[in-house]
């Protein structure tokens, strides 16, 4: 008896069925796309798809796996944008041949001498400073120093864009860019965490959408930085372009090395997932009370997962920048770059890896295909309502099929919590004898 039931449970290991059919089907969609769509413009879409897929891991490891809705994805993902952009484009000649950067050094360390001395003011209760005095000291020396340093900066940053336009880049390789955007996104993350964890999961949500929304009005209104409205292009890829290979054949090639990257990240989280640091997160996750009961540094656990998700989206925001070639504040949006990341998640599965790779690729095709395919449809209506009833074509149809997108991501999103709440790969929590 126990060797059958330990047989058919090897059997089922061996053959995921749900995985096996749900992938099959999303092969058959890509080979639909790219008959109806062609190679390059499918190959895009699967690069792009890729893309969010890192940064879809990135979410599912603080949702799924320790239950941190974040809702700031983002600006986490500009600010690996942001990273590709500064580190890739050439250096900036009028700028570094000017005084300039000497005196933007300067305004620099007096911010971080504010930062020390306002962080100071905190710590003045150890000196027998009354409480409720040391935050009225602490507070008011921030606006002060806030003041004076923000003035200073202003001075130089209007300097700046009037004598170079903007800093410029540092001519590395794409790929250090892609490095430094998971350091300064998980860097962020770090102190957001201080701020945020503490904080349910709703009022979580609200608080890391308010700081995405801050770091996009930073990047948009820093044109001394980012050329703000004004846009940064082109970019360069960390592996041959069109230009040198065609189309087709360099998409591809960045679509491998997305590829290597996502399988890299599925390894390391795959082990951490069955190592005895994902049954501990995974246990704060459903009784954080226990936990604690058991020593378990909740916050620090926390913290860590919240800082790896934060890391993922800053490398999935690079290279999707870095693939479109162009660094648009303006262009990261809550309805692609957070909502849409969280119908990847949701659709996948929470907490599973391989479902949450799977909701990013299937996602982004009825993403993409849905403008199309609404069109077709909405010239057939018009072909019948013409030549059958006499009726009057409606103005901008290809501005509807557009917004036809959004309709069917919120029908997808609202058939999959009726009838998979779990996502179409729910979570496979190991059971350890």
């Amino acid at each position: 008896m126990t060797t059958s039931k330990t047989s058919d449970q090897t059997t089922s290991r061996r053959l995921p069925l749900r995985e096996l059919f749900l992938f099959g089907a999303l092969l058959v969609a890509i080979l639909g796309v790219y008959a109806v769509m062609g190679p390059a413009y499918s190959t895009r879409m699967l690069v792009e798809a890729a893309c969010y897929a890192i940064i879809a891991l990135g979410l599912t490891i603080q949702w799924g796996y320790a239950g941190q809705f974040n809702a700031g994805v983002m600006g986490f993902v500009a600010l690996g944008g942001f990273c590709a952009m500064f580190f890739g484009i050439p250096v900036n000649e009028a700028f570094w041949d000017s005084p300039l950067p000497g005196e933007l050094g300067r305004v620099l360390l007096y911010l971080v001498g504010a930062v020390l001395l306002v962080w100071g003011a905190t710590k003045l209760d150890r000196l027998g400073v009354p409480k409720r005095l040391r935050t009225i000291i602490a507070v008011l020396l921030a606006v002060v120093l806030y003041l004076v340093v923000i003035s200073m900066l202003r001075g130089v940053t209007g300097q700046i864009q009037s004598q170079a336009g903007f800093i410029g880049g540092l001519g590395l390789p794409s790929w250090i860019g892609w490095i430094a955007g998971g350091a300064l996104a998980g860097f962020i993350g770090y102190f957001i965490g201080h701020i945020c964890l503490g904080l349910r999961s709703d009022y979580l949500a609200i608080a890391t959408l308010g700081i995405a929304e801050i770091i996009k009005a930073f990047l948009k209104n820093s044109d001394w930085l980012t050329r703000g409205t004004a846009t940064v292009s082109p970019l360069p890829w960390p592996t041959p372009g069109p230009s040198d290979l065609g189309f087709v054949l360099a998409r591809a090639i960045y679509l491998s090395l997305t590829a290597v990257v996502i399988a890299g990240i599925f390894f390391l989280l795959h082990r951490a997932y069955h190592a005895p640091w994902g049954r501990m997160i995974r246990a704060i996750r459903d009784n954080e009370v226990s936990s604690a009961a058991m020593g378990k540094d909740i916050n620090r656990r926390r913290m860590e997962i919240f800082v790896f998700g934060c890391i993922l989206m800053g490398i999935g925001g690079a290279a999707l920048t870095n693939f479109n070639s162009i660094f648009d504040p303006q262009g990261y949006l809550p309805l692609n770059h957070t909502f849409l990341v969280l119908v990847m998640v949701i659709l996948g599965g929470p907490g599973n890896n391989l479902g949450t790779i799977f909701g990013a690729v299937l996602v982004y095709i009825i993403w993409l295909m849905s403008e199309p395919l609404a069109l077709f449809l909405m010239n057939v209506a018009v072909y019948i309502g013409e030549g059958w009833f006499g009726w009057d074509p409606p103005a901008n149809i290809s501005s509807r099929a557009l917004q036809a997108r959004v309709f069917v991501i919120g029908l997808l999103i609202s058939l999959v919590l009726r009838y998979a709440p779990r996502g179409l790969m729910p979570e496979k929590v190991p059971h350890h004898q």
